[in-house]
């Protein structure tokens, strides 16, 4: 099987994530704003079928992303959810019937050539399926007084891209730990049945870390221009992930000579998504 079943999985995961950041951005934009941390954002959007709709997707996501982690790396399936930015795109240009401009369609090379070159050099791999009580300490506080800490320092911005950059750092956090309390709760599943995996706390603490993402992505898509948000979401999601797989799960990477190649992909990857993000093509659908 290989790393074939986890890369399928999360790639079906990314591009139901896009589907849902392209309906989900839609939706947000037809709620009042607000320049504080509202809680009844949700319940304003609970009334917006198209966010409904994208909420589906998030919960597609989110069982292909389980089943993903359970059988991969997370230092292998969550850098594969940079994929994200381009997919919304390309999602987005459909529904709304336009071309991809040529500009795009380059930047959409960049970011996939640069995952592929970044990933085949870091070769991710690792076996580590359970992670003691005392790794976890110091990873939820890290994780926690980070999220929090570019949280307060975004909302205290007015509305541009100082506030969507941190929000949207502060979104890929969570998602990043989610993901990693997820991989957790899903081979307690895996090993010692529903009964166990329903009364371990990683179940419950990846809800509610994913439930506090989820917030913040909202927040942070009203916060400022994509430009800002969606590169720190994509780029941070992977970076912190690999951090985690590396520190959590023991999960290696190749090192020596192999961080050129594995830099050069990160750039290309840093050059695509700003690039996709700064096109007004890009704004006009996401925003529509």
């Amino acid at each position: 099987m290989g790393v074939f079943l986890p890369v399928l999985f999360a790639l079906c995961a990314a591009l139901s994530n896009a589907v849902a950041t392209v309906l989900q951005r839609m939706a947000a934009l037809t709620v009042p704003q607000s320049e504080g941390f509202r809680p009844g954002l949700l319940l304003d959007l609970l009334r917006r079928p198209v966010w409904l709709a994208g909420m589906g997707a998030v919960i597609a996501a989110g069982v292909c992303q389980a089943v993903a982690l359970a059988t991969g790396p997370l230092s292998l399936v969550q850098p594969l959810f940079v994929l994200e930015l381009p997919l919304a795109l390309l999602v987005a240009a459909l529904l709304m019937h336009h071309g991809l401009p040529r500009a795009g369609w380059v930047a959409v090379a960049c970011v996939v050539a640069g995952l592929g070159i970044a990933l085949a050099a870091a070769s991710p791999s690792g076996e580590r399926t359970h992670v003691p009580l005392d790794r976890w300490i110091p990873a939820l506080a890290l994780c926690g007084a980070a999220m929090a800490a570019l949280t307060v320092a975004g909302l205290r911005r007015p509305v541009g891209g100082a506030r969507a950059a941190c929000l949207g750092a502060a979104t890929a956090i969570g998602y990043s730990l989610t993901a990693a309390l997820m991989k957790s709760a899903m081979h307690i599943l895996d090993d010692e049945g529903l009964g166990a995996f329903l009364s371990t706390w990683q179940t419950y603490a990846f809800a509610a870390t994913g439930l506090c993402a989820l917030l913040l992505l909202e927040h942070a898509m009203q916060g400022g221009p994509l430009v800002a948000s969606q590169p720190a979401l994509t780029l941070g999601d992977a970076l912190v992930s690999l951090a985690l797989g590396v520190t959590l799960y023991e999960e290696h990477i190749r090192a020596g000579w192999w961080l050129l190649p594995e830099l050069l992909g990160l750039a290309l990857i840093a050059v695509g998504a700003v690039s996709l993000a700064r096109m007004p093509f890009t704004r006009s659908l996401i925003a529509s």
